[in-house]
């Protein structure tokens, strides 16, 4: 009987307290745009005059802007590793969910720590493509180098120990960069 490797890992923000703040005095500046552009369009329906027109037009788009990008204040990555198939995706305050691609770990030319040499070594290289997936400049982070298409890229994510073990099973041999 062959077992399946699956874990499914979220990387959330250690101290959020920031983008919460910001989060939220996002939506009282959205509010509040919105019910000037709306008392500035009631001035103009009466009495047309182009500043009010242009100052609904600016309220108004500032309330649409936030209304569609906040959301991504409160962002996290999802990791999803199923029997050598790593999924990554976005998700923006456990609404929204894009999806970033899918690595099979089986191709990639190198993984390891980014704290090591070797790190540095393939970042140098001339035309390389950097995917940073990853919230916690303090966390151990690891990278996965590969050519698709010739082109060279790099993701750099945090996975737990529990992930990282689960991918050197089905890595290469040599592939693993300690140094």
């Amino acid at each position: 009987m062959n077992m399946d490797h699956f874990l499914e890992e979220v990387a959330v923000k250690h101290n959020n307290t920031v983008n919460r703040i910001v989060y939220y005095i996002s939506w009282v500046i959205m509010i509040f745009s919105a019910l000037l552009a709306v008392m500035y369009l009631q001035v103009t329906l009466r009495s047309f005059n182009i500043v009010t027109v242009v100052m609904t037009l600016i309220f108004a788009s500032v309330a649409v802007y936030i209304f569609f990008f906040h959301d991504r204040l409160l962002t996290e990555y999802e990791y999803t590793f199923t029997n050598g198939a790593l999924d990554f995706a976005e998700v923006y305050n456990n609404k929204k969910r894009k999806s970033l691609g899918s690595l099979n770990v089986k191709t990639v030319d190198a993984f390891g720590k980014v704290s090591s040499g070797s790190f540095q070594r393939y970042l140098k290289m001339p035309d390389v493509k950097r995917m940073n997936w990853f919230l916690n400049r303090d966390a151990e982070l690891y990278y996965f180098f590969f050519s698709k298409d010739n082109n060279k890229k790099m993701i750099i994510f945090e996975p737990s120990e529990e992930m990282v073990s689960m991918v050197k099973q089905y890595i290469p041999r040599g592939v693993y960069q300690e140094n």
